[in-house]
């Protein structure tokens, strides 16, 4: 392959929903550029894009493949992302890196929910829309009825450029309205016959070639003066409104293909090549300063790594995109991220794990290079006199966690070598090791995702490993106010050990103001506070400790220790042994020894005196709560929300979107664990969700009974 200019390279991604075609579609991209010879097929194992073991194990596409076509000279660079949402972090990666989104639809189902979802991450991020509409060939393919669908939820944009002559068994022809031709297409698919439209379809054509040029006008002033002068535009003309209003979002071109039988793909790359925004025309990438960089192959060189895998025979790929400057063989770089050097040893185009070597790629283009020592996921590589950072990528958050191990105990520390290395090839692993939980817990998009976790880590890195429910990080505080005191006294020979303690306990409100009298069993406590400390607990919420000590009955270099011996209880609550928060804390009096007390006695008085004054204080237990956003269509609206409330759902607002129900909840994270798996068995798989924690509120009494009775039993044991 030819070193291609800036202006002369199309970045695509292909999206659409699970089943849609995405890969089929690759095979015929690729087959008929030349780039493979024969056709694999998902069936088989065999297609260039799904070539992981684990894809092949489960037959669905796992991670976002990038391939690169020549196409009537223009470079298309594709990269194809998997349609599970729980692999949606590979979509999100795809569509930050590439200028265009390819949204493919199965012409049975029309829009789906995870259409709407990714077109959701293409309106966030302002890219260009085509919409194509495959598997025509299939009985129950309803062109027709896709159409209406697409016009119902994307409104008056849905501009169409091909039409079908039929659909089913016995599609072989599709109208272009843009060239005004009828493409055709032997039994095998491949190259077509371009004929006259036939005198049954002249009038239709002639109607949507009216619309399209139409369309094409209205996003540019001088093309509607055109227009308005002539009456029409030419082909050229109209490639300039259409690329105009893909940059502008205002026109979702709709395109036609059956990848199955091959027909269509040789007219999409001519389509993508001479319609879609070209590199320098999209707007510009900011690295982290703000700063705009402009896609320019003269300039100082940056690129970012969007991807990395580890592959066998061959060890790290990193994937990257020029952001600026021409990247060659042999360049020396530095990591922005780490600081490390590294050496740029080979360049590849890439065909899913088919590399062609190539000596240099210029600002704009996507590649691959090699056994690169120290650099992961999201790193920036620049050359001399440049110090760019990029980090434009914005993953969506988990949302299904589990607790891991491995089975042999001796392979833990194999195992989280492993989990590393998985978190540095995709960000939207979250592994964390709960010192609060005593757990590692790896969190991802859903079931499918961990399932795919596990098999990778059994069958390729010979761990076995097992999942679990993890436990719930709770957190307790109190209701009221409350007072004790503790004297710790040691005897054992030479130095003892004193100290005593009195404290006050009530809940921390923000901006509350303290009393100045406490009263507890008819006895009146007069606060005089000398020291407010307020401190920020790693957990969420806070301790406000106050000093209130007269006359010198504590001295105040004891007070830290007793701060200490505080904050020890508050990291194992008194209650269930997790984090408490959102507590003031007045230490008013107590008692020392002139020889007998030190710190660790203030410490331990401390600690229990605030366990005692915490237990008789109303304490509560409060859990996490979840904001959930569930994307669903109409028909399961009544079963879905009845599961939610089976959880202990808060249903908080209901409203449609884009032809789906959206429902907002919020749930205890306690209720999720299972959600995922639950949510695709009612709705067939044709709903999605995504959650947010939100806060921490009280637990209902007969949970907190449960919750205490379980401690009490685990304490036993």
């Amino acid at each position: 392959m030819k070193v291609y200019q800036t202006n002369e390279i199309r970045n695509i991604a292909i999206i659409g929903s699970s089943g849609s075609g995405k890969t089929t579609l690759s095979e015929a991209l690729l087959l008929e550029s030349g780039v493979i010879k024969r056709r694999g097929s998902v069936d088989n194992g065999n297609t260039v894009t799904d070539y992981f073991p684990v894809e092949k194990e489960y037959g669905y596409s796992v991670f976002s493949t990038i391939f690169s076509v020549e196409w009537l000279g223009k470079k298309l660079n594709f990269v194809d992302a998997p349609g599970s949402d729980d692999f949606a972090g590979s979509a999100v990666s795809a569509l930050n890196v590439t200028d265009t989104a390819l949204m493919v639809l199965n012409a049975q189902y029309g829009v789906e929910v995870g259409t709407n979802n990714l077109f959701r991450y293409t309106d966030a991020l302002q890219k260009p829309v085509i919409f194509l509409v495959n598997q025509l060939d299939k009985e129950t393919a309803d062109y027709d009825k896709t159409l209406a669908m697409l016009k119902e939820t994307y409104g008056s944009k849905v501009i169409q450029i091909q039409y079908p002559v039929q659909t089913g068994a016995n599609f072989h022809q599709m109208v272009d309205v843009l060239k005004m031709k009828l493409y055709q297409w032997k039994p095998e698919g491949g190259t077509p016959e371009i004929l006259e439209i036939p005198a049954s379809e002249l009038e239709k054509a002639q109607n949507l070639h009216n619309l399209l040029v139409e369309a094409a006008a209205e996003n540019d002033e001088g093309l509607m003066e055109k227009f308005f002068d002539a009456g029409s535009l030419t082909e050229d003309e109209m490639r300039e409104g259409i690329r105009k209003g893909l940059l502008a979002r205002g026109m979702f071109p709709v395109i036609c293909a059956s990848a199955a039988k091959d027909m269509g793909a040789r007219r999409l790359m001519e389509f993508l090549g001479n319609n879609v925004p070209s590199v320098p025309e999209m707007p510009l990438y900011k690295n982290t300063e703000g700063k705009e960089i402009k896609p320019d192959a003269a300039a100082p060189t940056s690129a970012f790594i969007f991807k990395t895998t580890v592959e066998p025979h061959i060890g790290r790929v990193s994937y990257f995109k020029v952001m600026s400057g021409t990247l060659k063989t042999g360049d020396d770089v530095l990591n922005e991220d780490r600081g490390s050097k590294e050496r740029i040893s080979q360049l590849f185009v890439v065909a899913g794990q088919n590399r062609t070597e190539i000596p240099e790629l210029k600002a704009g283009d996507i590649g691959a290079t090699v056994k690169l020592k120290d650099v992961n996921t999201g790193n920036t590589l620049n050359g001399k006199g440049i110090d760019n950072k990029f980090d434009f990528i914005r993953y969506p958050n988990s949302k299904y966690r589990r607790a891991i191990k491995a089975v042999n105990e001796a392979e833990s520390e194999k195992m989280m070598e492993i989990l590393s290395r998985f978190r540095a090839e995709d960000p939207t692993w979250v592994v964390e090791q709960s010192k609060e939980l005593k757990q590692i817990i790896v969190s991802g998009q859903g079931e499918f995702h961990l399932k795919t976790l596990k098999w990778r880590i059994e069958n390729n890195d010979k761990v076995l490993i097992e999942f679990f429910e993890p436990k719930i990080p709770y957190r307790e505080t109190i209701t009221k106010q409350a007072r004790a005191d503790y004297r710790h006294k040691k005897q054992s020979g030479g130095a003892g050990q004193f100290g005593e303690v009195h404290l006050i306990v009530e809940p921390h409100v923000e901006g509350q103001p303290m009393p100045e009298t406490y009263k507890f069993n008819g006895q009146e406590f007069k606060i005089q506070a000398r020291d407010v400390q307020e401190h920020d607990l790693e957990w969420g919420g806070k301790l406000v400790f106050v000093n209130s000590i007269v006359g010198g009955s504590i001295d105040a270099r004891f007070l830290p220790a007793i701060l200490k011996g505080i904050m020890a209880r508050m990291e194992q609550g008194p209650l269930t042994g997790s984090y408490a928060r959102d507590v003031r804390v007045i230490v008013y009096d107590g008692k020392m020894h002139p020889v007998d007390s030190n710190e660790i006695s203030f410490m331990l008085a401390g600690r229990n005196a605030f366990s005692t004054a915490f237990k008789e204080a109303a304490p509560k237990i409060l859990e996490p709560i979840y904001d959930i956003e569930v994307s669903l269509p109409a028909e399961y609206m009544g079963d879905v929300m009845g599961d939610l409330q089976s959880r202990r759902a808060m249903i908080m607002n209901m409203s449609s979107e884009r032809g789906y129900e959206k429902l907002l909840a919020r749930v205890p994270l306690k209720e999720m664990g299972s959600y995922s798996t639950a949510l695709s068995s009612i709705t067939g798989g044709r709903a999605s969700f995504t959650m947010k924690f939100a806060a921490y509120e009280l637990v209902p009494a007969d949970v907190q009974d449960k919750l205490l009775k379980e401690y009490v039993a685990q304490d036993e044991e």
